[in-house]
């Protein structure tokens, strides 16, 4: 079991976030997932009609994670949250990318709600993990970049585990030790709001929608919240 925990000095700054943790156990990904290849093609054809657009800096779900960048010294232009780089990679090609049928369940449950998404294989990571401000001497090395090492800057908020960096920028990349692949069988999916007090519905029925694509493909999935109110939660 990983415990998830928030740092009070994150929880102060950040009074109403909430995080959605979305477990799943025996996952299958070599497995066709067929709702969710609908999921990704049915927001493609909604932008193509001109029905539906992602979410951009403009929508308050979008602008507070640029607002809250900013705080910790990340310029969100340069580096962007990831639903915003999804959400203008979308609008930009028309399709989102296919990794596995894992990321790409989250991807789609992201952009759709404007909510900021990720996942860690859990056989992964080293012990606890925390949500927290950097002090710079951590390393990180990138997705996708695995013989890469960065240090985050001082005061960033980082996901970090006894090893190292998971997240930069608190949801800008993942890192490439914990990746969910195909073979991946433990993961927790993480979907966040800095402002549960409005968009704390959002996430549950975002989460809700998560766990629907996940669970055909599982032995066992579940949803935790974590947040100031709740601190810590056991994925």
């Amino acid at each position: 079991m990983t415990t998830f925990r928030i740092a009070p000095a994150v929880a102060e700054a950040f009074p109403t976030t909430l995080i959605a943790l979305v477990t799943a156990t025996g996952l299958r990904g070599h497995e066709p997932w067929p709702h969710t290849a609908t999921a990704l093609e049915d927001l493609e054809q909604q932008l193509a009609d001109g029905t539906w657009r992602p979410a951009d800096e403009t929508d308050p779900r979008i602008e507070a994670w640029h607002t809250a960048y900013r705080s910790f010294g990340t310029n969100p232009r340069r580096i962007r949250p990831s639903v915003d780089a999804l959400g203008r990679r979308l609008a930009k090609k028309g399709s989102l990318p296919r990794i596995n049928p894992a990321v790409d369940s989250y991807n789609s449950v992201s952009v759709r709600h404007a909510l900021p998404a990720g996942a860690f294989d859990l056989a992964r990571v080293a012990g606890d993990v925390d949500i927290r401000h950097a002090d710079g001497t951590e390393s990180f090395t990138p997705l996708g970049e695995p013989d890469s090492v960065e240090n985050p800057r001082p005061g960033e908020i980082i996901y970090a585990d006894t090893t190292g960096v998971l997240t930069r920028h608190w949801n800008h990349r993942d890192a490439h030790r914990t990746r969910v692949t195909e073979d991946s069988t433990h993961v927790v999916f993480l979907l966040e709001t800095l402002h549960a007090d409005r968009d704390g519905d959002l996430l549950k029925v975002a989460a809700d929608e998560l766990q629907g694509l996940l669970a055909p493909h599982a032995d066992r999935t579940a949803v935790h919240h974590l947040g100031p109110t709740r601190p810590r939660a056991t994925a």
